[in-house]
């Protein structure tokens, strides 16, 4: 087995930061590297923390405390300079160490752990990047009850429990991991309408902080815009896209503003269409809905603080579902944010139900849902409960980290 290092803490300057060494030559390691404060020769046993200096030859690179965790784990703790770090993590490297993700590096020692299954290791891996409390309940839940506790029982008992049975039970789990995984993961939520509707205003005010550009000028967000807050019970990524109408076509990079703007409908888990309520109903183009396909859609009537010429009744069906606001004067905002929460999260999830979190879960209760034989879903069930997660954990190592766009121009 090789020996592996990763940093464990955030990205960026801290006061301390933690890099892991994990496999059977870290001590052998650490021994070349570390030199004690006090103990010239230190045992480096499980359970003890030792004060001391990290060495390249004379040069003293930081000083730092090593936590001795088992045999082969240990946590260097140092100073949380960028710099400091990356030398510590290229003299581990010089000496042997595999450097990997802190995810997987922290799936390998969970490995370990052989009383955990595959479904209490993935828990440990994801808890840490729930974005809502509710979320980090519903994954800790799975791990002894709700998916384990299921997944178990079809497994003792597949010979008694019909086969429909179980698919219908996976079919289940698969629906209702829909509303788990946006309290788990966050939604998206894109602000789409016509150009000057008040689009980015309302972003603003949802976000309680400045962060598009708001100006009488239409077509004033040419490219798109997003936040990140919390909405009620959801955490949730705001998407303020440009103004959908002929007012934007006139160039190659309007077209291109606007096909984003598709995009960013088309994988949103909530669309919030702005309409001004001060103009007529005609203020947009009834094609432009054909972008929204089935989402599912709030139209917000804007600017209730001025005299109201648009007739909500002469929308389109799929615009029904209105609320009046002052995104300006932030009037009703209270019942804005009711409203997106009964159309995301529509009914309230049993924190300790059985539920999918990972990929690799979801993928396996599909071919669960749709077995064909007891000996199949049997199969499937025991690599749920005991099968390998080192390929999805790898793969989410090497997947670019999305980077939020924020490009505004006048």
């Amino acid at each position: 087995m090789s020996t592996f290092a990763a940093v464990m803490t955030g990205k960026g300057t801290g006061a301390i930061a933690t890099i892991q060494l994990f496999g059977p030559k870290s001590k052998t390691i650490l021994k070349k590297i570390f030199t004690p404060a006090r103990d010239k020769s230190p045992t480096l046993e499980a359970g003890k923390i030792h004060l001391g200096r990290i060495t390249d030859g004379e040069e003293t690179i930081d000083q730092v405390t090593i936590g001795c965790e088992s045999g082969n784990s240990f946590a260097i703790n140092c100073h949380g300079n960028p710099l400091i770090v990356e030398m510590l993590m290229q003299l581990v490297k010089k000496h042997g160490a595999k450097l990997i993700a802190a995810e997987q590096l922290l799936a390998k020692i969970l490995s370990e752990q052989k009383s955990l299954n595959t479904i209490a290791i993935e828990a440990k891996l994801t808890q840490p990047k729930a974005k809502t409390l509710e979320g980090t309940k519903i994954i800790a839940n799975q791990i002894e009850s709700g998916l384990t506790k299921t997944a178990q029982q079809w497994l003792d008992k597949i010979e008694s429990i019909p086969l429909e049975e179980i698919k219908a039970g996976a079919a289940e789990i698969l629906e209702r991991s829909q509303i788990a995984r946006l309290l788990i993961a966050g939604c998206k939520i894109a602000i789409a309408g016509p150009p000057n509707s008040g689009k980015s205003t309302l972003l603003n005010c949802l976000c309680g902080t400045q962060k598009a550009i708001v100006t009488d000028i239409k077509g004033t967000t040419r490219d798109w815009v997003s936040a990140q807050c919390r909405i009620g019970r959801l955490s949730a990524e705001l998407i303020d896209t440009a103004g959908l109408g002929e007012i934007l076509m006139a160039t190659a990079v309007d077209k291109a503003a606007q096909q984003k703007s598709t995009e960013i409908l088309q994988a949103a888990d909530l669309i919030l269409f702005v309409l001004d309520n001060n103009q007529s109903a005609d203020q947009f183009d009834d094609k432009l809905l054909d972008k929204f396909s089935v989402r599912k859609i709030l139209t917000v009537l804007n600017k209730s603080d001025l005299p109201a010429k648009l007739d909500a009744k002469k929308l389109p069906s799929v615009l029904s579902d209105t609320v009046l606001i002052s995104a300006k004067f932030q009037t009703n905002i209270d019942t804005l944010i009711n409203k997106i929460q009964d159309l995301i999260a529509n009914r309230q999830l049993d924190l300790h139900t059985p539920v999918c979190f990972t990929s690799r879960q979801e993928e396996l209760l599909e071919k669960l849902k749709n077995a064909r034989s007891k000996s199949s879903a049997g199969a499937v069930i025991s690599k749920l409960l005991n099968g390998q997660i080192f390929r999805h954990c790898e793969e989410a190592a090497k997947r670019p980290t999305r980077q939020s766009q924020s490009q505004n121009t006048l």
